[in-house]
């Protein structure tokens, strides 16, 4: 680390002449920065190895980053903030990084960062950072009229490293208010996933109506941690008794704590390996393990990741159930991250799956994965909440400012269907309120094809579609979402086999990847009427089958709005008794 700085060192020369660089050999250098500004921009190359980047102030660390820095070509930007030392002065001890990088000469200080979007693919309606990488959302809490959204988030870079929890707010689920970072890694490592709780009654003696955080310090092993906020969520101060929680394991994370009204205790459910453990408390910080659940259990294909577990009403029924929710990497049905589900009983110790043999897939895309529910949502409402991508590619979609978004939030329930009991996913109330002027189709009859040329006249790509299909006797109903360029996203009902399938492999932008092109497929009841709703922002799609029986979603990136819809029949006709088109927008 920096005690000195030699004058034998070597100088490199720097646009910007308040930064000091002297060169050391052996791929480390020394950054000093001179004057006071608020940050340190940092040129980004994606395809740089990660450089070591450590912050000093007075000779000590502050601060321990990965950062791909820029060897030839920039990127963007990020910005390293530097405004709680500046009456200091502060200095960077870099390594890995070659002396002839252009790095050491388009590096700069700022009292400003840009964040105007720069990016054709960013959604208007999911949420996303406004720069860097996120992935889980995580830590989700509702109070005084608040939604609180963490999310794991890199603020140094659109790919995934340094994990933090990210912090966005919301009175309405649908506009979001970007906030500083909660959470920051520390001595015990970086902060992955877990979940808040509101602390009405004090149990644990930080203050009536505190925020309580748990999440996963991810060191050389990982542990659980918790944190405590007096304002509401917007600034934490961690629990000087961490970690609460510890194994031998080497996957053990993502804490989701809830309150068991049975018991009268806390619950605590993580992910260990390819199980999941269940732990009580009284106070929240003192935990005793009751039960594990996983063996003969599900798909085991990869890692269990996310846990959730709450309670849901039974559609037609007084009964209420219990939901244990599952993310696995990898395993989904069609390659990569995926969430499956089990619906049983709880008493406060053990989950009892009802259905051992079967395996349930909460939605049938590929990029529905780390879904969690808003702990203490009003009126007994379950919200969940998805990271919209999948591990396979989620670190090579063509965006850079930043990288990956939210799924629309849903509305949980349980419904029952040939004995079973399974999740029924509902785009939430509040969605609503961004739907524009209806422009709706009369009805038509699909013998063979059917051909709408404009969808919207001023197509952004941000619509919802709905419709309803009444079948007579085609084998396949059909339609194909489409562009002037070309790109299509074609969508089936395969009638023999009651199974919609999506296929995105001429969407548009799909080479990055080669697990990205695919054909996604759910199963559905068979009925004379088919009821879909399709959510279509910038880049993606989200299908609600059969009033939120069954959904999919899969990222797309066209490039330009699919604005035609060609219907086509095999084997029979059918009809499109409704077909409604909304424009999506924010009403202020």
């Amino acid at each position: 680390m920096l005690l000195s700085i030699c004058s034998s060192m070597m100088s490199a020369q720097n646009a910007d002449t308040h930064l000091n660089i002297k060169h050391l050999g052996d791929r480390q250098t020394i950054v000093r920065s001179e004057e006071n500004q608020k940050y340190l921009l940092l040129p980004i190359q994606e395809k740089a190895h990660e450089a070591r980047l450590y912050m000093i102030v007075d000779n000590d660390v502050v601060k321990t980053i990965n950062v791909r820095l820029a060897v030839d070509s920039i990127d963007y930007y990020v910005p390293l903030e530097l405004s709680a030392y500046q009456e200091k002065g502060v200095a960077f001890n870099i390594q890995l990084v070659d002396d002839s990088a252009i790095c050491w000469q388009t590096m700069k200080l700022s009292d400003t960062f840009d964040t105007a979007n720069r990016e054709e693919f960013r959604p208007l309606y999911h949420f996303t950072p406004a720069y860097g990488w996120m992935n889980d959302p995580n830590g989700m809490v509702y109070k005084d009229g608040e939604y609180h959204l963490f999310y794991q988030y890199n603020p140094y870079g659109s790919m995934w490293g340094n994990m933090h929890w990210g912090h966005a707010a919301s009175k309405d689920l649908l506009k979001w208010e970007h906030l500083p970072v909660a959470i920051a890694p520390d001595g015990l490592g970086t902060i992955f996933s877990g979940s808040c709780v509101v602390d009405k009654d004090n149990t644990a003696g930080f203050g009536a109506g505190a925020i309580v955080a748990f999440y996963t310090s991810a060191g050389e092993r990982q542990s659980q941690s918790m944190a405590y906020s007096l304002d509401n969520g917007h600034t934490f101060k961690k629990y000087p008794l961490n970690p609460i929680i510890t194994s031998t394991l080497r996957d053990f994370r993502d804490p989701k704590v809830f309150w068991h009204e049975g018991t009268k205790k806390w619950v605590l459910i993580l992910a260990a390996g390819q199980e999941m453990q269940i732990y009580s408390s009284s106070d929240l910080k003192e935990w005793t393990m009751e039960s594990s659940f996983g063996q003969g259990q599900g798909v085991h294909d990869g890692v269990w990741e996310c846990p959730d577990l709450f309670e849901l009403p039974v559609e037609g029924t007084e009964l209420k159930k219990w939901v244990l929710v599952c993310n696995i990497n990898p395993g989904g049905p069609f390659g990569g991250s995926a969430t499956q589900y089990f619906v049983g009983t709880f008493d406060g110790k053990k989950f009892v799956n009802e259905s051992p043999a079967a395996t349930k897939w909460m939605d049938f895309g590929k990029d529905h994965y780390a879904t969690v529910t808003w702990s203490n949502a009003p009126a007994g409402r379950s919200i969940a909440l998805a990271w919209m991508s999948n591990w396979q590619y989620a670190n090579d979609v063509p965006t850079k400012q930043y990288r990956s978004a939210n799924s629309v939030p849903r509305d949980l329930s349980l419904y029952t269907a040939d004995g079973e009991t399974y999740l029924k996913c509902t785009p939430s109330p509040e969605l609503l309120k961004m739907r524009g002027k209806a422009v709706k189709k009369h009805a038509f009859k699909v013998d063979r094809t059917y051909n709408l040329q404009q969808l919207l006249k001023d197509n952004t790509g941000t619509y919802e579609i709905e419709m309803t299909i009444k079948n007579r006797n085609a084998q396949e109903v059909g339609f194909q979402l489409y562009n002037a360029a070309g790109e299509e996203v074609d969508f089936t009902y395969d009638l023999s086999t009651r199974t919609f399938k999506m296929d995105r492999t001429k969407s548009g932008l799909t080479t990055f990847n080669k697990d990205f092109p695919a054909v996604t497929a759910a199963p559905f009841e068979a009925k004379d009427e088919l009821t879909l709703r399709l959510f279509v922002d910038k880049s993606s799609i989200e299908v609600f089958g059969d009033d939120g029986r069954w959904c999919m979603t899969n990222l797309v990136f066209p490039s330009e709005p699919y604005n035609r819809i060609s219907f086509y029949a095999k084997g029979g006709t059918y009809s499109v008794s409704s077909f409604t088109v909304y424009k999506l927008v924010f009403n202020e």
